[in-house]
């Protein structure tokens, strides 16, 4: 099988496999304990927690503190739900659902729009009486990336906060630096699924939203070891790997538009993951097209959202018809991914959309 779908998660490194295993149970068996613990082995648990968490940071501006959660999804709810703001919310209209719908919970929020290329204007003027904009850096259905620094300025200037998801950015683009807070997730960069983190910046004040021990002081729950050693190995290898992974990026990212020559790009050309290519063809029954394509893992979207059988939000909001959005695809390379791969996929790929053209 051939797997282009690494927006929705990537494979586990080998390194971070390694780590995982070394805190699951250690060379002599003792690795088990619960690093909040006050004994010997309790700390040394922790020490790991701690040394992954520093390797973690290294993905964040500095001036910040790195607090451990079970998901991004998490993470964003600590940060939205726990910002002391006095005011709305405002998102873009591409923001993930782990923001869009919070959101609507905690308030109907202010959308600042997005153009056809999938990118907010970082001159848009923000909605007055605004305590909290949250822009994404990287859009994991159309892979745009945001100018979240002068947006952040703007929000600044407003008297609000800024959050960034930055799942799909962290690193393979320089972090946000004058964000408030950051979400990242540890699966989106070949670590471990069930762990995410929030950096927040110093000065920020928050309330915890899940009670109980305060283990990461606003957040409550054992930490695994496990979990947080793999996120670090993996946090580490994106800071070291992030120009080769991007140069790896890149070729696919030219090869794949020659394969795909005469489809449409959806997003902007140069303002972009070039990890992610979401793509449509007119008249593209796309649920035929996985289903006989049984060989190449791609998506037609978010995974979060692809039981929903509505047109992607993104999509809409940069101005494609309902058919335009559900004739879209999107194919997602990565680290691993080969050249050889992406070719092969190509060929599965379009000889399935002509046999469905043959068939009309």
């Amino acid at each position: 099988m051939i797997y282009l779908d690494n927006q929705a998660t990537t494979p586990l490194a080998p390194e971070a496999r390694e780590a995982m295993l070394q805190h699951l149970d250690g060379p002599d068996g003792s690795a088990f304990a619960n690093p909040h613990s006050p004994h010997r082995m309790g700390r040394m648990a922790a020490a790991a927690v701690e040394a992954a968490r520093e390797k973690v940071a290294a993905l964040f501006p500095s001036g910040g503190r790195v607090i451990f959660t079970g998901n991004a999804c998490e993470a964003i709810n600590l940060a939205m739900r726990g910002a002391q703001i006095e005011g709305g919310i405002a998102i873009s209209a591409i923001e993930h659902a782990a923001v869009k719908d919070t959101a609507k919970v905690l308030g109907e929020p202010e959308v600042i729009p997005v153009d056809s290329e999938g990118c907010v204007d970082p001159r848009t003027n923000l909605p007055s009486g605004v305590g909290l904009v949250c822009v994404m850096q990287v859009n994991n259905e159309i892979g745009t990336v945001q100018p979240v620094d002068q947006l952040a300025d703007q929000a600044h200037a407003a008297g609000a906060l800024f959050l960034c998801d930055a799942v799909q950015g962290a690193g393979k683009v320089a972090p946000p630096e004058k964000a408030d807070m950051i979400a990242v997730s540890a699966h989106k960069i070949y670590g471990p699924k069930g762990i995410g983190a929030l950096w927040v910046r110093d000065g920020v004040e928050l309330t915890p939203q899940i009670t109980g021990g305060l283990q990461e002081g606003l957040r409550s729950g054992t930490l695994s070891p496990a979990l947080v050693a793999g996120f670090g190995v993996a946090a580490q290898l994106a800071h070291e790997r992030m120009e080769a992974d991007r140069e790896h990026a890149r070729a696919l990212w030219d090869r794949a538009l020659e394969l795909f020559d005469g489809w449409q790009v959806n997003g902007s050309l140069t303002a972009r993951n070039h990890a992610n290519l979401s793509i449509r063809r007119e008249g593209l029954d796309v649920a035929r097209l996985m289903s006989t394509c049984r060989n190449v893992m791609f998506s037609a979207g978010s995974a979060c959202a692809s039981g929903s059988g509505k047109p992607s939000h993104v999509l809409k909001a940069i101005g494609l018809s309902d058919a335009e959005a559900k004739s879209t695809i999107r194919l997602g390379w990565g680290r691993y991914t080969s050249a050889d791969e992406l070719e092969a996929a190509a060929q599965d790929i379009k000889a399935a959309v002509k046999e469905q053209e043959l068939w009309v």
